[in-house]
């Protein structure tokens, strides 16, 4: 196998080949490339040697291109041009002026707590930037960042793979919600009274924060099945049963904040001591340093973490 210097070497002679068959003249191409004729001579007798041929051919002062120097002419040339673009430095990111679509894996809760601020600022940064939201699947979530169908995945997902790439937005809790003529609203707030209160439980699910099963199990352990009243897998869908029924529903405080007015919610901290959960934000290690993707995520962290001790 070639060394490293040797391959360098030959790109230089391609290099001063391409000149020569351009210019077909020694004096001219070693002035272009700013070098001696001995040196473009030199480089010129290691080609022959490796092409077998002689590749260009004096006639009087003229200089002509052998058969084979003709035919590699072009595809010297795209060659080159592949090399120059391959050493380019990385390209950069303006949002101005990009039309890049960026796409977020998000659940339920996602979508009303990350969306608006992002699409916000997206129109304020550049007006052709657009966001695409995918629904959550965690059976599926690495595989869908790692091809590039997803860019960034925002959520609480301790057991997400070690090869991803994982940044620390905040600590959210939960808190119970009920309804403002609940009949015994006053008494939700007492261990008896909660307990002893109908309740609709959320349940973890593969389309939904996997830390959420930690909570679900640490009510359940705690409320008699009888107390019960009803289970489903959005946060969403159980504050609006919880606006209308007698129910009390046990959320994370973000999604009690964004509905509690709206759907005529009471919010309040349940008896039962939960877990706070950690929110962050995730990418694999294949886009990592694109600049488009690190704005993107510096965008994210700038809006939604709740201390700067995160790690980009």
């Amino acid at each position: 196998m070639p060394s490293r210097d040797a391959i360098d070497l030959r790109l230089r002679d391609l290099r001063t080949l391409n000149v020569v068959l351009r210019e077909r003249n020694l004096t001219r191409a070693a002035e272009l490339l700013d070098t001696s004729q001995p040196s473009i001579s030199k480089s010129l007798s290691r080609l022959r040697n490796h092409f077998g041929d002689p590749l260009v051919i004096r006639d009087g002062q003229a200089m002509q291109l052998t058969p084979r120097a003709i035919a590699m002419a072009e595809p010297l040339r795209n060659l080159l041009a592949a090399s120059d673009a391959l050493c380019k430095t990385a390209p950069s990111f303006d949002p101005r002026t990009s039309q890049r679509v960026f796409n977020l894996l998000v659940t339920d809760v996602g979508t009303v707590v990350f969306l608006p601020p992002l699409l916000t600022r997206l129109a304020n940064e550049g007006s052709s930037l657009s966001l695409r939201a995918l629904p959550f699947d965690s059976r599926h979530f690495e595989m869908k960042l790692e091809s590039g169908e997803a860019d960034l995945a925002l959520g609480a997902f301790p057991s997400a793979p070690r090869g991803l790439r994982r940044q620390r937005l905040y600590f959210t809790s939960y808190v119970s919600v009920a309804r403002r003529e609940h009949p015994r609203l006053a008494r939700l707030r007492t261990a008896a009274g909660f307990r002893t209160a109908n309740h609709i439980v959320v349940m973890a699910s593969d389309v939904g924060h996997a830390a959420h099963r930690v909570v679900q199990h640490t009510l359940e352990s705690e409320l008699a099945p009888e107390r019960v009243l009803l289970r489903l897998s959005s946060f969403i869908a159980a504050a609006v049963v919880a606006s209308r029924t007698d129910g009390v529903a046990t959320v994370p405080e973000n999604v009690a904040r964004h509905f509690a007015e709206q759907l005529g919610l009471v919010t309040f901290r349940p008896s039962i001591p939960l877990p706070p959960v950690e929110i962050a934000q995730y990418w694999h290690e294949r886009c990592h340093r694109d600049p488009g993707h690190r704005w993107f995520r510096t965008t994210s962290f700038d809006l939604f973490a709740k201390s700067r001790n995160g790690r980009l």
